[in-house]
């Protein structure tokens, strides 16, 4: 079984380095562009069994762009953090905020954004939205799915399957870049970078 995650092209809240997360953005053009050369270059599968998004407009125009008209499962747990108050703003703008600086510096990741959610938070429920798309897969008797998410969400997920092995931003891919996952027997066995 192959599960590709693939993060959504860029928004424009990529271009302007803001944090988005609940806000419904679509792809920049810049981002349309970018997903059709990524195909043209091969990079992601030809096609898959199932396809599943965060529901979110940028995830959905993904699947669009690399698939056409295909049907999916819409996984809202799979969204992106939500930022709260720090949502649709930039390091810039934050930086001198004490309750950033504390978000930023908790190596816990129980502290929440003001308003959003913390990164323990974040982690459970990726966890309960990746788990339930597993079970579809095994359910549908599938051997191949795409998921259309978020840098975030893939940094969790992938955490999740590797411990230990890099920092959560380490695992962020680029937009429109991402991981193929390869199971067996139903166990995580190893993974490729897209």
């Amino acid at each position: 079984m192959e599960i590709h995650l693939v993060r959504h092209g860029k928004t424009q809240a990529n271009e302007k380095r803001l944090y988005c997360g609940r806000t419904d953005l679509t792809l920049s053009e810049n981002g349309k562009a970018e997903l059709i050369s990524f195909k043209s270059q091969g990079i992601y599968p030809p096609s898959a069994e199932l396809f599943f998004t965060s529901g979110l407009v940028r995830t959905e125009l993904t699947v669009d762009i690399l698939y056409g008209n295909v049907g999916r499962i819409a996984v809202p747990d799979m969204a992106e953090y939500d930022f709260g108050l720090f949502e649709m703003k930039s390091y810039d703008e934050l930086k001198e905020r004490e309750d950033y600086q504390a978000w930023i510096t908790d190596e816990t990741g129980a502290t929440p954004c003001p308003g959003g959610e913390s990164k323990k938070q974040v982690e459970k429920r990726v966890t309960k939205g990746y788990v339930y798309i597993l079970s579809e897969i095994i359910k549908a008797g599938g051997a191949s799915a795409f998921v259309s998410c978020h840098g975030g969400t893939i940094a969790c997920i992938m955490e999740f399957l590797q411990p230990n092995t890099k920092h959560f931003y380490g695992w962020q891919p680029q937009s429109g870049r991402g991981y193929s996952l390869t199971y067996v027997s139903e166990r995580f066995h190893k993974y490729i970078s897209i």
